[in-house]
């Protein structure tokens, strides 16, 4: 907006430019256009002056606005030059303190690894100790049996001039024992004839299969099924597997037993799971099996060629074979659980386990008998409470199965435990197949047949499976994961 005072100077000026002009047509009588061309004259000379005289006035000021420019810039210049020289500082202390932690860490991992190794001899110390102890357990009962016997000669008869002696004779001593290779004469011989009748129960195809549910807890749903051998000699008598085993691997024909089994418990699978997938067959394999190359090619060539089942089908071993499986064995678990089969370990006896290790090696299912589960005094030594096992087991993808219930008081217990699956005679004892399911691979795959009955009695129903769920683990065992923390792998 224009200022009062430059509207009050406009205004003097045009009043003096007018008197000028006024005094010059009257005073001066010079003409009107005239004294009007002079008073426009004298009119436009004041502007003009005040313009300049204006424009002079203001310079200093313009001067000293950039003046203070220049300053208010040169400031601005020194922050910014401190915020860099503290940013600067910053990072220098961050990369120190990057660098000390890096340092920190390292030794921190020496230490570590180094107690590692420490522990790891100290358990490997405790094991070879365990071992001696177990060797000198079995070891002296063994030189008792085999000590030879001194026994001491009859004295000779009156008037033979020898003195009686209280030593035994060389001859004497032979005698006691070819006595001793008698006693063992008869059982070598029993051990011949079961020998001969397992091999032609294997060459007449009397290997039986029979199976056993595992169910789920507490709703008694099948869940599982356990294939159980059984061998029949010529009068049709059962052999169980207990009484068979020991005989058939010191004759090395376990490899041939587990093979019909293998091949017969697939089927039996690949019957069920026409009906169900959710279906699974526990399979049990000898130690001698594994360890042995030729049998144990044979076996993985047919499991090779039924990897499509693999996850529902469990191969199963004993807990103690498991645990001193040497360099051919873990080789050959390896391959099984490269091609996607599952293990199990059975016969547990032993309640100190490292679950981290087992599912490392492929075990998905552990079986623990009701009664040991159940018995504070047999769980006293292990690692954590036989109620947090099912948990603990549980975060590293392995289920706990308890095995030979007989009883629904233990079932009841057992529930408070947080097992999920059951198997004893109290669901069902084990059930033979008939003789043309198990072998009838020619047949219609989508019809098995019930364990002692025909298909006009009683039709094949497949299982309800129950989908397996995963449970929320419980925050327990504090002590065995502290164990296996430090323990090396």
């Amino acid at each position: 907006m224009i200022r009062a005072s430059t509207i009050f100077v406009a205004i003097c000026m045009a009043l003096i430019a007018a008197s000028l002009g006024l005094v010059l047509y009257a005073v001066a009588g010079i003409d009107g256009s005239q004294s009007a061309i002079v008073a426009l004259a004298a009119l436009t000379f004041m502007i003009l002056y005040n313009a300049v005289s204006m424009r002079l006035g203001d310079r200093p000021k313009i001067g000293s606005q950039i003046s203070d420019l220049s300053q208010g810039t040169a400031d601005l210049a020194r922050q910014v030059g401190e915020f860099g020289r503290r940013l600067s500082a910053i990072e220098g202390r961050l990369v120190s303190a990057t660098s000390a932690s890096q340092d920190r860490f390292k030794a921190m991992h020496d230490e570590i690894s180094e107690l590692g190794g420490l522990v790891n001899q100290l358990a490997e110390a405790v094991a070879v100790h365990d071992d001696q102890l177990a060797e000198g357990m079995f070891t002296e009962p063994a030189q008792a049996v085999l000590r030879p016997q001194v026994t001491v000669a009859p004295p000779a008869p009156a008037g033979s001039g020898t003195a009686p002696s209280h030593q035994a004779t060389p001859q004497s001593v032979v005698a006691k024992n070819d006595d001793y290779l008698d006693i063992d004469a008869p059982q070598t011989t029993n051990d011949d004839a079961l020998i001969d009748t397992i091999r032609d129960a294997i060459d007449a195809n009397r290997i039986d299969i029979y199976l056993q549910p595992i169910v789920t807890l507490p709703q008694r749903k099948v869940r599982f099924y356990e294939a159980v051998t059984r061998l029949r000699d010529q009068n049709e008598k059962i052999i169980a597997a207990e009484d068979f085993i020991v005989p058939a691997e010191a004759a090395g024909l376990m490899g041939r037993i587990d093979h019909s089994v293998i091949l017969r418990s697939i089927q039996v699978l690949r019957r069920l799971m026409v009906r169900n997938k959710d279906v699974g067959v526990f399979c049990n394999i000898a130690p001698a099996t594994l360890a042995d190359p030729a049998s144990f090619a044979q076996c993985l060539d047919f499991l090779d060629a039924n990897r499509a089942v693999a996850a529902s089908f469990v191969l199963e071993f004993k807990q103690n074979a498991f645990n001193h499986f040497g360099p051919a064995e873990r080789e050959h678990l390896a391959a099984l659980a490269q091609r996607g089969y599952r293990f199990s370990l059975d016969h547990v006896e032993d309640l100190r386990i490292e679950p981290r290790e087992l599912a490392d090696r492929g075990v998905r299912f552990i079986k623990v008998s009701a009664g040991l589960l159940l018995d504070q005094k047999q769980g006293a030594g292990a690692d954590i409470h036989a109620a947090d096992l099912s948990d603990l087991l549980g975060r590293f993808g392995i289920d706990l199965i308890a095995e030979r219930i007989e009883g629904e008081r233990a079932v009841v217990d057992l529930l408070d435990y947080n097992v999920r699956f059951g198997q004893g005679f109290l669901f069902a004892a084990p059930k033979p197949l008939r003789p043309e399911t198990a072998t009838a691979s020619q047949g219609d795959p989508s019809s098995p047949a019930l364990p002692g009955k025909s298909k006009q009695e009683v039709p094949v129903v497949a299982p309800k499976i129950e989908p397996r769920r995963v449970d929320p683990p419980r925050a327990s065992g504090n002590a065995a994961l502290a164990r296996r923390a430090v323990r090396p792998h």
